[in-house]
C-alpha cells in the first residue's frame, strides 16, 4: 500500500483559524466575566459590612447580641425588682402642733364615798406590820390600783420609816387597818379633817384618827417647789401625814444648803433648805430639824 501526502485545502485552514480564534474570545470573555464577577462579589461584600456595623442608636451586649441602648435610664428611676416606676415629688414635711400637757381636773368636792384598792403589799420593815388600806373617792379619774402601788413603794423605801427599825408596813384590802390612806378632792380632804378641828383650807392634807388625808390638788399638782417632780412630792405626802400617825410632830430646816425634814410644813416653805422627802438618809442617819408648834 503505497501511503500518500495530502495537502490540506485553503478552507480547512480556515476552520482551523476560526477554532483558533474562537478559543482566545472565550479566554478573553472568561477574564472579564472573572472581573466583573470579582467587582460585584467586593461590592455585595462592602454592602454586607456596612448592614453587619452597629447602627446609630445601638449596642452589643457581652453575649454579642444587638440591643438599643435604653435612653431613658438616666432619668428614670428603677426599683430594686428592676421596674421602672415613675419618680415621685418628694412628700412635703408634715406639720404637728407640739401637744401642750393637760391640767389634771380637780373636782371641788365629791361624794365621799371610796374604792378600795385590791390586792395587798409584802411586810416591809422588821418591826411589827402596820396594815393599811388605799382608798380612791368614787368617781375620780385615777386608778386605785396605781395609787396603791405608789403607796407600796414609798412606805417599803429603805429611806423612809421602817430605818427606824421599828416600823413595818403591809397593805390588805380587807379586813381591820391600822390606818387608810384616802386620796380625795379638797372638799371631802377638808369635811374629814374638820371633825379633829383641822383646818385644811381645800390646800393641805392631814392624818385624823386612822386616816391619812391625801388632797386630790396636792397629788395631782404637787407645789411650786416640786412641780417637775409630782411623784416625789407624792413621796412627801406619804412620808409626812404617816409620820403624824406615827407621832411625829412638825419640825423646822435645821440649817441652809441641807436637805428638808420630811416632817417639815414644806408647802408653806424650804427657809434655805434643799427639797427632800425622805424620813432617812441613804446612810440610815434620821433627818430632822427644831421642833415647832
Amino acid at each position: 500500500m503505497t501511503a500518500h501526502t495530502t495537502t490540506p485545502s485553503r478552507s480547512r485552514r480556515r476552520r482551523r483559524g476560526a477554532t483558533h480564534s474562537s478559543g482566545r474570545r472565550r479566554r478573553t470573555g472568561r477574564v472579564w466575566a472573572g472581573l466583573v464577577a470579582l467587582t460585584v462579589l467586593g461590592a455585595a461584600g462592602f454592602a454586607a459590612a456596612q448592614w453587619a456595623a452597629p447602627g446609630d442608636g445601638q449596642a452589643r451586649t457581652d453575649a454579642g447580641q444587638e440591643t438599643a441602648p435604653d435612653r431613658k435610664a438616666t432619668s428614670t428611676p428603677t426599683t430594686d425588682a428592676g421596674s421602672t416606676q415613675r419618680a415621685k415629688p418628694a412628700p412635703a414635711p408634715s406639720r404637728t402642733t407640739p401637744t401642750q400637757p393637760s391640767t389634771p381636773t380637780i373636782p371641788a368636792t365629791g361624794p365621799g364615798t371610796f374604792v378600795t384598792a385590791s390586792g395587798g403589799s409584802p411586810k416591809a420593815g422588821s418591826g411589827r406590820a402596820l396594815r393599811y388600806r388605799v382608798e380612791v373617792e368614787t368617781g375620780l379619774d385615777l386608778s386605785t390600783a396605781d395609787v396603791a402601788e405608789q403607796v407600796d413603794r414609798v412606805l417599803a423605801d429603805p429611806r423612809g420609816w421602817t430605818a427606824d427599825g421599828t416600823s413595818a408596813f403591809q397593805r390588805i384590802s380587807s379586813g381591820t387597818a391600822d390606818f387608810v390612806v384616802k386620796v380625795a378632792t379638797p372638799g371631802t380632804v377638808d369635811k374629814i379633817c374638820a371633825t379633829q378641828g383641822l383646818d385644811t383650807g381645800g390646800e393641805y392634807n392631814c392624818s385624823v384618827n386612822d386616816d391619812v388625808m391625801v388632797n386630790l390638788k396636792r397629788w395631782e399638782l404637787a407645789t411650786q417647789y416640786y412641780a417637775d417632780d409630782v411623784r416625789s412630792y407624792r413621796a412627801l405626802i406619804i412620808n409626812h401625814e404617816v409620820g403624824h400617825f406615827l407621832n411625829h410632830g412638825h419640825v423646822t430646816c435645821p440649817g441652809s444648803g441641807q436637805p428638808a425634814p420630811a416632817m417639815m410644813q414644806q408647802i408653806k416653805g424650804l427657809k434655805g433648805c434643799v427639797p427632800n422627802v425622805w424620813p432617812y438618809d441613804a446612810q440610815g442617819r434620821l433627818i430632822t430639824g427644831p421642833a415647832v408648834p
